[in-house]
């Protein structure tokens, strides 16, 4: 078994799955015929293990890139798969449907799933693009976040688990008023309190018991907005990217960028700026946080160390990538960035010429450039794991 960090690369479009050492590439798996959905993500396991959802096959993943056979669990669920989590213990996972191809949303589908025994149910909720977390500290709850009308409504999973073959509808054992434009969720798994991100700020709530009490939103403190959000277990902090300038999709390289940084401890929030263009998901590594920024001008690496200086390191041009008079996400080549609280190694893919960089975040030097044989079209999807990382502290896919 294999004890150097390992990173899994999706390419959900080709349809196949590379596990590979860093930072010297040597592949540990592969797996073809397998099209992951790079909306779901990937969600940390306790052991190095990963979850993930193959949107073709309909079936939860179970990931160990540490053992000898990669595949260690496939379960059926329904797809299109949007959001996936799991309680702290990582036995209860969730999965949500939403649009896939479609023009507007059309399944009230959700699957909840008992890793340990293999059970599935699948009931309908409500139509939508919910997101999700599984709250545990006993009995875990299933929380799903609703947007028109926004919401946030409270399942007990055992009672989901145990509802009838047919796909029933059930009904919120409790609900909660959200704004309408909610996107992006995260949980802190020990204390019970999850969040869900808004254009008016971070609405949080605590469980009590079988439901959800609110308490006092975090604000942004920017004109701009997160649509991403994740809770950065090493640290005790949330993390968010504020999305600020035009609204035309079309004028995306005009669009501001800052890192939104809230320390929930200290109750203190900082925005680091990252410079204009296209910046979305970050990834946390051992000391730094990473993002990739797109812009017709030139890519680059963004990394923030834990003083908030920012340093930058270029990303070769990717033929396709987003052009100026076009949208950010249609049609072209985009990056995934892939990193592990448990070293400071950082992945970068390179839409269409499947190609990985790896940098030393310690250094921002690119330490390797890794080709995969597969093209990587529309960046793929990535994780970084350490056996013992940790990363299973943030119950939600990414």
């Amino acid at each position: 078994m294999n004890a150097d960090p390992l990173l899994l690369v999706s390419d959900h479009v080709g349809g196949s799955v590379h596990v590979l050492t860093v930072p010297d590439g040597i592949e540990a798996h592969r797996l073809t015929g397998r099209h992951l959905s790079e909306h779901a993500g990937f969600l940390a396991l306790p052991g190095g293990r990963t979850a993930c959802v193959d949107d073709r096959r309909g079936e939860l993943l179970v990931l160990d890139p540490f053992g000898h056979e990669l595949v260690e669990t496939a379960i059926p669920v329904a797809v299109p798969s949007e959001h996936l989590a799991c309680d702290p213990s990582g036995r209860w996972v969730a999965v949500t449907t939403g649009l896939g191809k479609n023009g507007s949303p059309w399944s009230d589908l959700l699957t909840v799933v008992d890793l340990v025994t293999g059970d599935a149910a699948r009931v309908r909720t409500r139509v939508g693009e919910p997101g999700v977390t599984v709250v545990g500290k006993g009995d875990p709850l299933v929380v799903l976040r609703h947007r028109e009308p926004g919401a946030l409504t409270v399942h007990r999973f055992a009672d989901l688990l145990d509802a009838p073959p047919g796909c029933p509808p059930v009904t919120p054992h409790a609900c909660l008023a959200l704004p309408d434009d909610g996107h992006g969720d995260a949980h802190v798994p020990y204390d019970g309190q999850v969040f869900a991100a808004t254009g008016e700020g971070v609405h949080r709530a605590r469980r009590e018991g079988d439901a959800l009490v609110p308490e006092p939103a975090i604000p942004w403190g920017s004109p701009a907005r997160g649509w991403y959000l994740r809770f950065d277990p090493r640290r005790r902090v949330l993390w968010s990217t504020l999305r600020g300038g035009p609204a035309d999709p079309l004028r995306w390289p005009e669009w501001t960028n800052q890192a939104w940084r809230h320390d929930l401890e200290s109750d203190r929030t900082t925005r680091p700026e990252l410079g204009r263009g296209l910046v979305f998901r970050l990834a946390l590594t051992k000391d730094h946080t990473a993002f990739t920024r797109i812009h017709p001008d030139g890519d680059e690496l963004v990394l923030l160390d834990a003083d908030e200086t920012v340093r930058r390191a270029p990303l070769p041009a990717m033929d396709g990538a987003p052009r100026r008079g076009g949208t950010p996400w249609e049609g072209v080549q985009r990056r995934a960035v892939a990193a592990s609280p448990g070293t400071d190694w950082v992945a970068v893919t390179r839409g269409g010429h499947g190609e990985v960089h790896v940098f030393d975040a310690g250094t921002a030097c690119e330490a390797a450039r890794l080709k995969l044989g597969t093209p990587l079209h529309h960046g793929g999807h990535a994780t970084l794991r350490t056996r013992d990382d940790g990363a299973e502290g943030d119950p939600v896919g990414r």
